[in-house]
């Protein structure tokens, strides 16, 4: 097990959503090293920046979590700004991990390097048994190469590199942009929206049948800080809360949860991705002790209200 509090740690993405709650959670556990790669000063698809990046944070440890993301919409819009910069993102900072003599890399990779058709519950040993849902693949196959090649180095370097799979996060703090959030911050926008204009409906993507898992962003910091102490496999490991719940009854959740009492009206001309998403859980479990601990209706409503908060003081559209 890895004494973190020793180390000089290196969170790329550390100013975002995921990684803000991550480097509270690192300063809560008495870590005190912590380097956070501005995107205003370090541009992690350069290969100048990566090399100057170690070079100021002399890291022992490197979590990555930096990525270009989005929502169907801007997958859509975007495949090959989604494939190329996660792809050069990870290549490059695994490759000068490497160069430097880093003592472990944690990779964060994505559902959406899954199969489309994955058997639910999703085990991570059929990781490889088919192609992406097609919205989002570019960006799942760009993930999942710091996979092959944290197996890679591990094989040829000896070099030690965990890769975790989150499923999709939730949470305070979330991107409520409506061209680039995922489903949730894009619901509770259109309902409190909805709500304060007074409208009868709202349209909502797809059909509604498709079934997602959601980890509280809390939650999943926590599990990115037991995989940093407790684990170096070789093999990749989920982060997930275990359930699954279909579009449609989650936007009814919301809807109440935010006060919106007109319909909900839904577009099938609209992809609804990948059919089904719940992940087996236990693998994190085992391995290094993690298990989600929030409840969903509780995270919505944390969620809502920090959004409608942060709306009030003008901090978000």
């Amino acid at each position: 097990m890895i004494d973190l509090r020793q180390k000089r740690i290196c969170v790329t993405g550390g100013a975002g959503f995921l990684g803000s709650h991550l480097v509270e959670k690192l300063r809560a556990r008495g870590c005190e090293q912590i380097f956070v790669p501005l995107i205003e000063e370090y541009d992690l698809t350069t290969e100048r920046d990566i090399i100057r990046m170690y070079r100021d944070a002399r890291p022992e440890i490197v979590i990555h979590l930096a990525a270009l993301v989005g929502g169907i919409g801007a997958n859509r819009m975007h495949p090959g700004s989604f494939y190329y910069k996660n792809l050069i993102m990870g290549a490059m900072l695994i490759e000068h991990a490497r160069l430097v003599g880093l003592e472990k890399f944690v990779a964060l990779g994505t559902i959406c390097a899954y199969p489309k058709y994955t058997p639910v519950p999703f085990k991570e040993e059929v990781l490889w048994n088919g192609y992406p849902e097609e919205t989002n693949a570019p960006y799942g196959i760009a993930k999942k190469g710091m996979l092959v090649q944290l197996q890679g180095y591990r094989q040829e370097y000896g070099m030690n590199g965990i890769f975790l799979l989150p499923v999709n996060l939730y949470g305070p703090r979330d991107n409520f942009d409506p061209e680039t959030s995922h489903v949730i911050p894009a619901l509770i926008k259109k309902c409190v929206e909805a709500r304060e204009r007074g409208d009868d409906h709202i349209v909502c993507w797809g059909t509604g049948r498709a079934t997602r898992e959601f980890l509280y962003v809390e939650d999943a910091a926590e599990g990115i800080i037991l995989a940093t102490e407790r684990y170096d496999g070789a093999e990749p490991v989920n982060l997930g809360a275990g359930f699954e719940i279909a579009i449609k009854d989650l936007a009814e959740l919301i809807a109440r949860l935010t006060g919106f009492r007109g319909r909900i009206e839904w577009d099938p001309s609209k992809p609804d991705g990948q059919p089904r998403r719940c992940l087996d859980t236990t693998k994190a479990e085992r391995l290094f002790g993690f298990k989600a601990k929030t409840p969903f209706e509780e995270g919505l409503g944390k969620t809502i209200a920090w959004y409608e908060e942060a709306r009030r003081a003008g901090k978000v559209r």
